[in-house]
């Protein structure tokens, strides 16, 4: 085959994506050259991305050369790619693709651990994407965003000469150019977390439709079930006629044999974003279903319950309350402290402390323990690692998901073989105790005890939300379902108590409150 010219923009992260094609075609025998294309998006950087005219203002240029024939391939982040092709042009391969979190960076003197993402409260944060924008405020209202363009290397030095408190980039790209982030605090939020842009994280080649030979060639780099993942990702941009300035995330996965697509959608970036949660055997529809749940005549939940104390602030309340969803919180029982004081003894020698619920925190720190200097924390779900930061920890380990019995799992290869202390309730399950080895030494600390709340009113709420055991055992003591009503369950073990119960229940994806907003939002009555 001949010498191939790739087409490629000028700045460090598309010269290392195209070098990176570039060697990949040499390990298969097909050599090329690189040709630099400048593209709008790299002359105009005075201007966000939602005030630049028409779409694909960083890929224009460099398909013009492929249609003139000067190039004859051109390498994108396919992230910046219109959800349609020019025609005459086509996609021959993607790559594999990076993980495609988001780093949230931050100057080391803007650090607050106790508030969420370890980011002082009011901190100005520089991003360009709406997408990022939305979602960010829906977090951390009080954060301050302003406009921040440039390429990866001059966004964050724009952090270090301290124009910004933060910043935010893609993990992707700063793995690919292999930077050095030890100056600042990084936290990485995962796509469960800040749903990622379409295709983030994945190179696209583009070719002539008519260049069947090299369509042929290329297929050695490309990865068919990435591409059928982003094919769901871009159908739902397509669909909601969404480009880069739509805050709009999508990311779908392959996880156990199905597939997983997890969405936010807002107006604008200073807009409540929505977020839907979707899973299914095949991405046969799958962008249909993901966009229909976004559908503004769909009937939502006039009422829900949840057996939880909620703040005016709460993530939850917020995502239900945008859409005139009446949330009624209140929690079905009391905990009582079971002791006052502490004998540190406890604590000598101890690697870990686990909690596995805030109340656990909260009523340990009030015992004013004595830490050792490098003991660590692990905790199950978001509720006690926001709670453990507030008191100024940060968890070295966080137990995601439904299953009990993972997260013990998961915890076991990092704690078997160490002592391991565990505040919490007075006859508690002991969940993650059990998944422990033998010659991990266990140390039990009851501080505090639930007690249920008697003659519990029903409630007349369309969707129930049942956050504990203790919380099912109080309701059901006196009051029964009416017909009609869904209940959801905050993990299995609160499932359990609902099977005892006789009563059918849903399991959000993640037992958080995003987690809660997604399973009711996606919740069609």
């Amino acid at each position: 085959m001949r010498t191939l010219i790739i087409g490629t923009r000028g700045s460090e992260l598309a010269l290392w994506q195209a070098h990176f094609v570039k060697d990949s075609l040499a390990a298969n025998g097909i050599t090329a050259e690189l040709k630099i294309i400048k593209t709008q998006g790299d002359r105009i950087l005075n201007l966000s991305f939602d005030k630049l005219e028409g779409k694909g203002f960083f890929t224009k240029e460099l398909e013009e050369e492929l249609l003139a024939g000067t190039i004859d391939l051109a390498v994108h982040s396919h992230k910046d790619l219109p959800t349609e092709n020019p025609p005459g042009l086509i996609i021959a391969a993607v790559s594999e693709r990076e993980d495609p979190s988001e780093l949230l960076l931050i100057l080391k003197d803007c650090v607050d651990v106790r508030q969420k993402m370890s980011l002082k409260f009011g901190a100005l944060v520089g991003t360009s994407s709406n997408r990022r924008k939305a979602q960010l405020l829906a977090y951390r209202p009080d954060l301050e965003i302003a406009e921040l363009r440039g390429n990866v290397p001059t966004r964050i030095g724009k952090l270090r000469d301290e124009k910004y408190d933060a910043i935010m980039i893609a993990k992707a790209g700063a793995s690919r150019l292999e930077i050095d982030l030890s100056e600042f605090h990084v936290e990485k939020l995962t796509p469960a977390e800040l749903v990622p842009a379409p295709a983030q994280g994945v190179l696209a080649i583009q070719i002539r439709e008519s260049d069947k030979e090299l369509f042929d060639a290329l297929q050695v780099l490309h990865h068919p079930d990435v591409a059928e993942q982003l094919s769901v990702e871009r159908s739902v941009l397509k669909l909601f006629g969404g480009g880069c300035h739509l805050p709009l995330g999508c990311y779908c996965r392959k996880e156990n044999g199905g597939f997983q697509v997890f969405t936010s959608k807002a107006d604008k970036g200073e807009d409540f974003p929505d977020r839907a949660f979707l899973t299914a055997a095949t991405t046969d529809g799958l962008a249909e279903k993901v966009v229909s749940l976004f559908d503004v005549n769909r009937r939502l939940p006039a009422s829900v319950f949840i057996s939880r104390e909620l703040s005016e602030q709460s993530y939850f309340r917020r995502a239900l309350e945008k859409h005139d969803i009446r949330v009624e919180a209140r929690s079905l029982i009391r905990t009582v402290p079971v002791i006052t004081k502490l004998s540190q003894h406890v604590l000598q020698d101890a690697d870990w402390i686990f909690f596995s619920s805030k109340n656990g925190v909260e009523y340990f720190f009030q015992l004013d323990p004595q830490l050792p200097a490098d003991i660590k924390f692990g905790v199950m779900g978001a509720g006690s690692e926001e709670t453990l930061r507030l008191k100024g920890y940060l968890s070295t380990y966080t137990g995601t998901g439904i299953d009990t019995d993972e997260v013990a799992a998961q915890f076991a290869l990092l704690a078997n073989g160490k002592k391991v202390v565990f505040p919490g309730a007075e006859g508690s399950l002991r969940s993650i105790q059990k998944g422990l080895s033998g010659d991990t030494t266990i140390v039990e600390l009851p501080v505090y005890e639930t007690v249920l709340e008697e003659n519990v009113e029903a409630t007349e709420a369309e969707i129930l939300v049942f956050t504990s055991p203790s919380n099912v055992g109080a309701y059901f003591a006196g009051n029964l379902l009416d017909p009609g009503q869904i209940v959801f369950a905050i993990g299995k073990s609160t499932g359990r108590k609902l099977e005892e119960m006789g009563t059918n229940y849903l399991l959000p994806y993640s037992p958080d409150e995003v987690g809660l907003a997604e399973a009711v939002f996606g919740y069609s009555l």
